[in-house]
């Protein structure tokens, strides 16, 4: 079988077409250009019908998957976020069409569809949603000067060594929450060091490295030693608002006693909802911050943990608050379901 031919130049055929108005036959361009009499009369032709002699753009080789096939498999997907190529491969197979796992990848990417890593959201009841929605309604239209009241609390797992599996979805942008394309967690599943903080528009507070098992009373002590002082740190103005999850020993007897005692005020806040907490930002950059360092014991973590806290700024903390109304829109626009935080 005869190779490709290459294909002629743009001046070449240009040379062919001025021969041909000189009067000169298509044997004698050929013997003069070294060009074949077909080829030559095949650019005259093209000359004469289109007044061009370049080649025109070809349509390409047809797709291997129909456009009915690739509607099905779409239709698959989006339903089923966690199908896999291979899954998809045998049921085109069973329909008579053979491709590779590269060429569904090509089909979806055509269709704005990409393979991601499901996001981790807390596991919603149909109460957390509502709840959710409630809470970010009734908040809406708070001004900013409300959220810069706010001493935003929570407590995080560090670990020493992370490690976690890969696992991906089909899904559009814009949609990385949507419940089916999202992977549930449940708090703390075991691990490192714990520790707890608060934070403000103007600035981190006290970071507190939980000892042992976390309770209501140890809580208390927790929020005794770290909660006034840190607010008097970042100069919380009169009449200013502590906010924490409804993790069961932030609602004990013993934790609601004491902040009536000091006569602080709390923020009614929807359970599972760390998406509206703005601390889980810089839980994310301390996280970061403290792996780079790659501390190789659990003191040398808790070190490392609060020597990177104190060096967050209050620039990094500010646009954090500023833009709540986001948060809220956000919430509402996913129907209650966790958003993009």
């Amino acid at each position: 079988m005869m190779g490709k031919s290459k294909e002629l130049s743009k001046d070449l055929h240009n040379l062919i077409v001025a021969k041909h108005t000189e009067g000169i036959g298509y044997r004698r361009i050929s013997k003069l250009l070294k060009v074949p009499v077909s080829t030559i009369g095949a650019i005259i032709r093209k000359w004469k019908e289109h007044g061009i002699t370049i080649n025109l753009p070809r349509p390409g080789a047809p797709r291997k998957i129909s456009d009915r096939g690739v509607r099905t498999i779409i239709r698959r997907v989006l339903q089923q976020p966690r199908t896999t190529r291979g899954e998809l491969q045998k049921d085109l197979e069973s329909a008579g069409t053979v491709v590779s796992k590269k060429t569904i990848s090509n089909a979806f990417n055509r269709h704005g569809l990409h393979a991601r890593t499901p996001r981790k959201t807390p596991f919603l009841k149909k109460k957390h949603v509502e709840a959710r929605l409630e809470f970010a309604t009734q908040h809406l239209d708070k001004p900013m000067t409300f959220w810069e009241k706010i001493l935003w609390s929570d407590e995080t797992k560090i670990e020493l060594f992370g490690c976690h599996k890969t696992q991906h979805v089909w899904r559009k942008n814009g949609t990385a929450h949507h419940p089916q394309n999202t992977i549930t967690t449940v708090k703390f599943g075991g691990g490192s060091i714990m520790a707890w903080c608060c934070f403000s528009a103007c600035g981190t507070g006290r970071l507190h490295i939980i000892e042992g098992i976390m309770t209501g009373e140890k809580y208390g002590d927790i929020l005794d030693q770290n909660l006034l002082s840190s607010a008097r740190l970042l100069k919380m103005k009169r009449g200013w608002i502590f906010q924490q999850d409804n993790d069961p020993k932030h609602t004990a007897k013993v934790t609601l006693n004491w902040l009536k005692k000091k006569k602080i005020k709390l923020l009614e806040w929807p359970s599972q909802s760390p998406d509206l907490n703005p601390i889980e930002n810089l839980w994310k950059e301390l996280k970061i911050r403290v792996h780079r360092r790659d501390p190789r014991n659990l003191e040398d973590l808790k070190a490392v943990c609060v020597d990177e806290w104190a060096k967050i700024t209050p620039e990094q903390c500010i646009p954090l608050v500023s833009p709540y109304r986001r948060r809220l829109e956000a919430v509402i626009t996913n129907k209650g379901f966790c958003a993009k935080y």
